[in-house]
Protein backbone atom coordinates (compact mmCIF):
# COMPACT_ATOMS: atom_id res chain seq x y z
CA UNK A 1 0.00 0.00 0.00
CA UNK A 2 1.31 3.43 -0.93
CA UNK A 3 0.81 6.00 1.81
CA UNK A 4 1.87 9.65 1.98
CA UNK A 5 5.35 10.26 3.39
CA UNK A 6 4.04 12.16 6.46
CA UNK A 7 1.77 9.24 7.41
CA UNK A 8 4.63 6.78 6.90
CA UNK A 9 6.83 8.93 9.17
CA UNK A 10 4.05 9.05 11.79
CA UNK A 11 3.66 5.25 11.83
CA UNK A 12 7.43 4.66 11.97
CA UNK A 13 7.81 7.15 14.84
CA UNK A 14 4.93 5.55 16.74
CA UNK A 15 6.40 2.07 16.30
CA UNK A 16 9.87 3.17 17.41
CA UNK A 17 8.49 5.11 20.40
CA UNK A 18 10.02 8.38 19.17
CA UNK A 19 7.53 10.93 20.49
CA UNK A 20 9.57 13.89 19.19
CA UNK A 21 9.49 12.73 15.55
CA UNK A 22 5.82 11.75 16.00
CA UNK A 23 4.91 15.25 17.23
CA UNK A 24 6.91 16.86 14.41
CA UNK A 25 4.51 15.21 11.93
CA UNK A 26 1.87 17.71 13.10
CA UNK A 27 1.37 21.40 12.40
CA UNK A 28 1.91 23.91 15.22
CA UNK A 29 -1.86 24.21 15.71
CA UNK A 30 -2.78 20.54 15.20
CA UNK A 31 -5.43 18.83 17.27
CA UNK A 32 -5.54 15.14 18.22
CA UNK A 33 -8.67 13.46 19.60
CA UNK A 34 -8.32 10.05 21.25
CA UNK A 35 -10.28 8.19 23.94
CA UNK A 36 -12.46 11.25 24.65
CA UNK A 37 -9.50 13.59 25.15
CA UNK A 38 -8.19 16.39 22.94
CA UNK A 39 -4.56 17.45 22.63
CA UNK A 40 -3.56 20.74 20.99
CA UNK A 41 -0.18 21.63 19.53
CA UNK A 42 3.03 19.67 19.26
CA UNK A 43 3.96 19.77 22.96
CA UNK A 44 0.66 18.27 24.15
CA UNK A 45 0.71 15.75 21.28
CA UNK A 46 4.26 14.68 22.16
CA UNK A 47 3.35 14.27 25.85
CA UNK A 48 0.21 12.28 24.98
CA UNK A 49 1.91 9.85 22.56
CA UNK A 50 4.89 9.36 24.88
CA UNK A 51 2.58 8.47 27.77
CA UNK A 52 0.40 6.23 25.56
CA UNK A 53 3.40 4.38 24.15
CA UNK A 54 4.88 3.73 27.59
CA UNK A 55 1.51 2.60 28.94
CA UNK A 56 0.47 0.36 26.03
CA UNK A 57 3.74 -0.52 24.21
CA UNK A 58 1.90 -0.15 20.90
CA UNK A 59 2.85 -1.35 17.46
CA UNK A 60 0.83 -0.08 14.50
CA UNK A 61 0.45 -1.71 11.09
CA UNK A 62 -1.35 0.12 8.26
CA UNK A 63 -4.16 -1.97 6.77
CA UNK A 64 -6.11 0.31 4.41
CA UNK A 65 -5.98 3.95 3.30
CA UNK A 66 -8.97 5.90 1.98
CA UNK A 67 -8.25 9.40 0.66
CA UNK A 68 -10.51 12.23 -0.43
CA UNK A 69 -9.70 15.78 -1.45
CA UNK A 70 -10.03 16.97 2.17
CA UNK A 71 -9.10 14.05 4.40
CA UNK A 72 -7.51 10.62 4.77
CA UNK A 73 -8.72 7.66 6.79
CA UNK A 74 -6.05 5.11 7.65
CA UNK A 75 -7.21 1.81 9.11
CA UNK A 76 -4.50 0.32 11.32
CA UNK A 77 -4.02 -2.88 13.28
CA UNK A 78 -2.72 -1.91 16.71
CA UNK A 79 -1.18 -4.40 19.12
CA UNK A 80 -0.01 -3.70 22.63
CA UNK A 81 -0.64 -4.19 26.32
CA UNK A 82 -4.22 -2.87 26.28
CA UNK A 83 -7.49 -4.77 26.68
CA UNK A 84 -8.75 -6.09 23.35
CA UNK A 85 -5.35 -6.18 21.66
CA UNK A 86 -5.02 -6.43 18.73
CA UNK A 87 -7.56 -3.88 17.55
CA UNK A 88 -8.42 -2.21 14.26
CA UNK A 89 -8.53 1.56 14.67
CA UNK A 90 -9.20 4.34 12.20
CA UNK A 91 -7.01 7.43 12.01
CA UNK A 92 -9.10 10.26 10.51
CA UNK A 93 -6.56 12.83 9.33
CA UNK A 94 -6.48 16.18 7.63
CA UNK A 95 -3.15 17.02 6.05
CA UNK A 96 -2.23 20.60 5.24
CA UNK A 97 1.11 21.78 3.84
CA UNK A 98 2.52 18.24 4.20
CA UNK A 99 1.83 18.16 7.97
CA UNK A 100 -1.04 16.59 9.87
CA UNK A 101 -3.46 19.31 10.96
CA UNK A 102 -5.90 17.03 12.76
CA UNK A 103 -6.10 13.41 13.85
CA UNK A 104 -9.13 11.70 15.32
CA UNK A 105 -8.70 8.09 16.41
CA UNK A 106 -11.79 5.90 16.44
CA UNK A 107 -12.47 2.21 17.04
Amino acid sequence: MKIPKIIETLINAQNSGDSQIYANCFSDVAIVSDEGNTYSGRIEIQQWIDKAHKKYNMLTEPVKLEETAVSSVLSVKVTGTFPGSPAILKYHMKIKNELIDSLKITG
